[in-house]
């Protein structure tokens, strides 16, 4: 096997006694421990995998892709990979986690879970799909929106070494070495309770080695309009973002503001579908846009609202590991003066950027005016 199974089981007894010393339930912790224990133990090292002779071509070539992200991830980004993502794990269901995520019906500040080993985060993992639809029930019937979804990789944060898995294996070199640079920045720089400073860093470590990493490998990235797409639907989300703020903080009755709320989304979806209506897959995010709400629009926020500032960290930085050691004081500073320097780096960096289309603000205005102006201009200019 991977490891020895007598350490594997003392890390895992020693990290439940840790967590039933509080926050939720026994039963949340032992879901999560025996979950985590199913996962670890169906490891089969890369090699071994790759050697089989039962093993298929395609699967071959794509572990093969993954030890070389690793390797580079090592080499270059200066990344503490040690053994993680060195085995492989065919899971017997399509997704390892489900994540439910929740906030306030006249809020975008998510509901945070505290965890006495990694502080608190901003959703709630479930190794069954069941157990998670079930907590999702319970937080709508108090009034939360809500966000169910499906993890196809995540994190334990240099606890145990995690594996590839088949939920993700199959993803193209792009995506696969963002996914790895991503959950491997976990590993290097994690804050105890800052969910957004942690999702923005790791997505500005991926963001920002993808590109050499293209160039060195020969890989051919995402396409200018695919990118275009993701950049406008981002926009189309942080503009509902800012309208629905603007609502919540106003001081009018409750029925106004979930009417004016509801306005907001479906204005949101409507522009959605005029600005997807003539690209190859219109269905990319429909599913996603169709399901927004304080929740998903607070995800979007923990995984990009502190990416620009992270980008001007870098900039500043001289190498990888100087910014992760700029990266590591700011994680020492307390909260709000370390959401100061991160605002400030972030006014750096957009001054000193080439100036994109803010003006989403008015994109979504309920007055009917060519909803999506500013979304087609970032399409047209790629």
């Amino acid at each position: 096997m991977y490891i020895s199974f007598p350490r594997l089981l003392a890390s895992l007894v020693s990290l439940a006694v840790l967590l039933l010393c509080g926050c939720e339930t026994v039963e949340y912790y032992a879901q999560a421990a025996s979950g985590q224990w199913r996962l670890l133990s169906a490891r089969e090292p890369i090699e071994e995998v790759v050697a089989a002779p039962q093993t298929g071509e395609k699967l071959r070539e794509q572990l093969r892709q993954v030890q070389n992200i690793r390797a580079y991830a090592k080499a270059e980004l200066r990344l503490p990979v040690g053994r993680a993502y060195g085995a492989y794990v065919q899971l017997e269901e399509d997704y390892p986690v489900w994540n439910v995520l929740a906030a306030p019906e006249f809020s975008l500040t998510p509901k945070r879970w505290c965890y006495p080993v990694v502080g608190c985060a901003s959703y709630r993992g479930y190794f069954h799909k069941a157990a998670a639809e079930e907590k999702a029930r319970e937080l709508l019937a108090q009034g939360y929106d809500v966000y169910l979804g499906p993890v196809p990789a995540y994190s334990t944060l240099g606890w145990f070494d995690d594996p590839v898995l088949s939920s993700f294996v199959h993803w193209s070199p792009e995506r696969l070495a963002g996914l790895l640079f991503h959950e491997l920045a976990h590993r290097r720089v994690y804050i105890s309770g800052d969910t957004q400073f942690n999702e923005s860093f790791a997505t500005a470590v991926s963001e920002l080695a993808l590109p050499e990493w293209r160039r060195r490998y020969g890989i051919e990235g995402m396409g200018a309009d695919t990118r275009a797409q993701a950049l406008a639907v981002n926009r189309l989300m942080t503009a509902a973002r800012k309208q629905l703020q603007t609502i919540y903080k106003a001081r009018v009755t409750d029925e106004s503001k979930r009417a004016q709320k509801a306005q907001v989304l479906s204005r949101l979806r409507h522009c959605y579908r005029e600005l997807s209506a003539d690209w190859p897959n219109p269905e990319r995010y429909r599913r996603y846009i169709d399901k927004t709400n304080n929740a998903t629009l607070a995800l979007v926020a923990e995984y990009q609202s502190q990416v620009p500032a992270f980008k001007q960290l870098y900039r500043e930085s001289d190498s990888w590991e100087d910014f992760y050691r700029a990266a590591e004081r700011l994680g020492e500073l307390g909260k709000e003066k370390r959401k100061r320097r991160l605002k400030q780096l972030a006014q750096r960096y957009k001054d000193s950027s080439t100036p994109d289309a803010d003006s989403m603000g008015a994109a979504l205005s309920p007055n009917g005016e060519s909803c999506m102006r500013g979304a087609r201009h970032d399409l047209s200019s790629g």
